[in-house]
């Protein structure tokens, strides 16, 4: 975990938008590689962008704070929903 830790502290966000994030992530959750052919994205992208909207106006975050909330959010939602 350590290791994970100092690797995030050392990576900067010039160095994160060189990186394929979805590529990277599929060898381990192959779904990545494949739910653009049979999902509306279209559909869920209008609601994550009411909601991004929603986070910057209502506490004033700029968009990359309102896309971390709003992920921080989803995961614990997950992750919350894991233990029932």
């Amino acid at each position: 975990m350590e290791n994970i830790e100092k690797i995030i502290k050392q990576t900067n966000a010039k160095n994160q938008s060189k990186v394929n994030w979805t590529k990277a992530w599929s060898n381990s959750y192959p779904i990545l590689n494949k739910y653009q052919e049979e999902v509306d994205i279209a559909a869920y992208k209008d609601k994550l962008r009411e909601m991004l909207n929603s986070l910057k106006s209502e506490y004033n975050y700029s968009e990359l704070d309102a896309m971390l909330v709003l992920k921080d959010i989803l995961y614990h939602e997950w992750k919350d929903s894991k233990k029932v």
